[in-house]
């Protein structure tokens, strides 16, 4: 597996506090697959480490986030176009086989996709996500809430490994 790292921190944009202290982590290439892997093939690599209640599907065409929890996404099918960050943010071109790791309180949406696109979405020891939309009078309690949710006991794409970009990046 040729796995291309890339890793971005996102600022309060005013609208949605992302997250100050970890950063953005997207894997490209991290699985394999001509058409795409198929979804039961990540949900299982995801849930090996950890990463459970997984859901398979489309991604908001709107600014969302969860203050409460991590979330992993990985394209199983299709190309789409996704902003980070809110409005101002990063936007990535995703493919088959990339995972973006989202640390709690990152704004998240799609811009536009091809009409195949489909993700598996997944979450640390199971967290039952919250969904939070921008407000900004909600910020305040958003980044408190944000600031209190532990770094997960392994990466969701490699697992325990100690070289793994999530141990390297993710340092609270």
């Amino acid at each position: 597996m040729d796995v291309q790292v890339r890793s971005f921190y996102m600022k309060d944009d005013g609208q949605v506090p992302n997250n100050p202290d970890l950063p953005v982590i997207f894997y490209q290439n991290a699985y394999d697959g001509e058409t795409g892997p198929e979804p039961d093939s990540i949900s299982g690599s995801f849930a090996g480490h950890g990463w459970t209640n997984s859901w398979t599907g489309d991604v908001y065409d709107y600014h969302h986030y969860h203050t409460n929890t991590h979330e992993v996404l990985g394209v199983v099918r299709g190309r789409a176009t996704m902003l980070l960050g809110g409005d101002a943010g990063e936007r990535l071109e995703v493919k088959p086989g990339d995972v973006i790791l989202l640390p709690a309180g990152t704004a998240h949406r799609k811009l536009d996709s091809s009409d195949e696109f489909e993700v598996v979405g997944a979450y640390p020891d199971g967290m039952q996500p919250d969904l939070k939309e921008r407000d900004p009078k909600e910020k305040a309690s958003a980044k408190n809430t944000i600031s209190n949710v532990p770094v997960p006991g392994q990466d969701p794409v490699f697992g325990k490994d100690e070289q793994s970009p999530m141990f390297h990046k993710w340092i609270k």
